[in-house]
Parts: C-alpha cells; structure tokens; sequence
C-alpha cells in the first residue's frame, strides 16, 4: 500500500518518521486489527504510552481519523504477540467483553499468565504460534502448563494463527459459546 503524506523538515532529512507518526499513520490506514497489533508493539517498547497515543489523535484530521482514536483508546502494552493483539482486536470489534490480557491464573505452586483470561468465567484464551512449540520438549511443557490450568478450574482455548486470521467467525462463535457455558453453569 502506497501513502503519501505530508511530512515536517525533520522527518524529510532524517527520510524516517517518528514511531508515534509511523503508528499514527498505521492506524489512520490499516484495518482495526493490524493497526492495534503495531500500536500494542509500540506502546509495549516503552518510548510511547497510551495518553501520548490519545493526545495525538485529538488533533487527527482527514479520512481515518475514527479509526485511529478507536486504536489508540485499544491500545496496551501488555500484549504478548501480534497474534495477541490480532485475537483482542476481534474479540473489541465483535463486542465480546471481559477479556484482560495477561491474566496470571494460580493454584498453589502453579502459576502462569494465560494471552486473555476472563476472570469470572474462568475463561483463558491462548493465542499460539507454531513456532514456540515445535521441539518435544516445549510439546510436553505446554501439554503440563494446559493440564495445571485446567485443574485450576479454568477452561483453555489454544487458537492458531490460521483460526484467527483465517476463521475469525469460527473464532468468535466458539468463544461466545464458551462463555455462555462458563457463566451459566
């Protein structure tokens, strides 16, 4: 995708933008999703912060301007992943609240941060990549880490990249599904 813009001297003789211009731009112009997942980065790096991000699309103007305040108002830095970041994004657009990112969920010695955790449902959804489970052993230390959550009380959802960039309405009818069993029984 092609964008043109102005840009001040600065940004014309260091030919770069700053971060808060390039997730600005970012989010006047990409989808909701991608646009949340490079502002959740980028409030994650620690060298811009939320109120920044806000303040900055108070003075937005032009074509993408609601966009760019939904993202900024989204935007975290607890996001672990992208792929996070793209589940949350879903989860905000489809309207399915309660969802906190880094949960830590306990049980005596047992303790572990689950991608999105809905307390009261005792709901965890794990966002995973294939790439941080690929050796046995990182299969048997997820295999243990799922087990001690679920004797803990809570019911996990892994998700795949394909799920929920390829299927997100699969994604979304099987969360609420979920929860309306957790916050029923």
């Amino acid at each position: 995708m092609l964008h043109w813009a102005d840009t001040c001297p600065d940004e014309r003789r260091d030919r770069i933008t700053s971060l808060l211009r390039t997730v600005l731009d970012c989010s006047r112009l990409l989808p909701f999703s991608e646009a949340l997942a490079v502002a959740d980065a980028a409030v994650a790096s620690g060298r811009i912060n939320q109120d920044e991000l806000l303040a900055a699309t108070v003075a937005m103007r032009g074509p993408g301007c609601p966009n760019g305040r939904r993202v900024a108002a989204a935007a975290i830095g607890d996001s672990g992943s992208f792929l996070e970041s793209m589940l949350r994004a879903l989860l905000i657009t489809e309207g399915i609240d309660g969802f906190e990112p880094q949960v830590l969920v306990s049980n005596g010695r047992f303790r572990a941060r689950v991608d999105l955790g809905h307390r009261r449902a005792r709901l965890a959804l794990e966002a995973d990549g294939f790439e941080f489970h690929g050796s046995r052993r990182d299969f048997a230390a997820d295999c243990r880490r799922y087990d001690e959550l679920v004797a803990a009380g809570w019911l996990v959802l892994r998700l795949t990249y394909e799920q929920i960039i390829g299927d997100p309405a699969w994604v979304v009818a099987t969360v609420r599904a979920a929860l309306a069993q957790r916050l029923t029984d």
